[in-house]
């Protein structure tokens, strides 16, 4: 009788292990934000290996493909690189539930996911169309430009989007304008007066013709209002000058392709967090990675020898050294006994993503200002 109840203990406990790793199926839970985001997350098995679709259903319901998803025993761990994310949360014995954190910014957020029946599932509703974009032949300037002083204090530009036909920058000095206007780094403008990196502005903004703007119309309706607004002038030079050289590392690249190939422009950003800071790339080409590092990160050009085309989406995180961020690099969460330090960029970059930064110098175009004023009146 005892062997028959040790083995009858021992099935039931075989029973609930193997329930706990059927982990594919429909899961759902409420994610509770800056308002309640109902988050839906399909799991299966390839090969034996856990793949995963997350929805935010209040949120446009777009499919997210996971970059991973693992259970090892019943800890479950899910990435979703494309928009920063990471979800790890433990599975129930009876495999019902998994209770956890959504992470995407400094702070975890609880939740709970639970397996969907036929009964209880949330509907997904059809993704919104794409975007229509601005006609590719558009020549595009801003038809309503409002630009205000920003005296806040901070030493850098604190946004710079495109939502939908309103474009807006936050805190961005003259010197941040013309770099992203005419994709330079700092180091590649010459001359100007003082007051071009010291005053900082916000402007909100809105083009005169319909459609979402590409990177290229972006750039062209913000050289017409540096001209109008500024009265800028320069000419070019080219000099050598100390840069970053990207390329492809030994091992090659290890980037993803886009999952959001209709989008017009790049999503580009970063957040600091537990152990270093996270640049989020989405539906990025590479130069526009580049000329993301070389404005916001490096204190130098960064020229693309990569020979990459197409879109990616990727995340690299690396611990930022004072010479990075224009000197004032994020401030990072107190380090706890759990926390695990992030290499460099450079070290990063290589381990992360397979392309190596090289500094040397080479010849790079120099806008050399010839005549700029302080912003009209609006």
């Amino acid at each position: 009788m005892k062997k028959l109840l040790a083995c009858l203990i021992a099935l039931a406990a075989l029973t609930g292990t193997l329930r706990a790793q059927d982990i594919a199926g429909t899961w759902q839970g409420t994610l509770t934000a800056n308002r309640d985001l109902r988050i839906i997350l399909k799991i299966s098995k390839d090969d034996g290996k856990l793949k995963a679709v997350m929805y935010s259903i209040d949120q446009g319901a777009q499919p997210i493909n996971a970059t991973s998803a693992t259970l090892d025993g019943s800890s479950f761990k899910c990435s979703v690189d494309a928009i920063g994310g990471t979800y790890e949360g433990k599975l129930s014995s009876d495999g019902a539930s998994i209770v956890g954190n959504w992470t995407q910014g400094p702070e975890p957020r609880p939740l709970t996911l639970v397996r969907a029946t036929k009964e209880t599932a949330w509907e997904i509703p059809p993704p919104p169309p794409p975007p229509k974009l601005m006609a590719a032949n558009a020549d595009p300037s801003f038809d309503v430009a409002t630009i205000k002083p920003n005296n806040s204090g901070a030493t850098s530009m604190q946004g710079l989007i495109m939502n939908g036909r309103n474009f807006a920058t936050r805190n961005s000095s003259l010197g941040d304008l013309i770099a992203f206007a005419y994709n330079v780094q700092m180091k590649q403008i010459a001359g100007g007066p003082e007051w071009m990196d010291s005053d900082r502005f916000d402007i909100a903004a809105v083009p005169d013709q319909e459609g979402v703007p590409s990177s290229r119309q972006l750039r062209t309706m913000m050289q017409k209002l540096l001209a109008e607004r500024f009265k800028l002038k320069f000419h070019h030079e080219q000099r050598e000058l100390p840069a970053y050289v990207l390329t492809v590392g030994k091992t090659g690249e290890k980037l993803t392709k886009t999952q959001f190939p209709d989008s017009a422009l790049p999503g580009l950003g970063m957040r600091p967090g537990p152990g270093g800071v996270t640049l989020n790339v989405r539906s990025a080409a590479i130069p526009e990675f580049t000329s993301f590092l070389q404005m916001i990160v490096l204190d130098r050009p960064v020229v693309d020898q990569t020979g990459l085309t197409g879109k990616y989406d990727f995340q690299c995180k690396f611990t930022p050294d004072d010479s990075q961020f224009n000197g004032h690099p994020p401030k990072l969460p107190p380090e706890t006994d759990t926390t695990e330090s992030s290499p460099n960029l450079f070290d990063a970059m290589q381990q992360q993503l397979g392309l190596k930064l090289s500094a040397e110098k080479t010849a790079v175009d120099v806008l050399v200002i010839d005549h700029v004023e302080k912003h009209s009146d609006n």
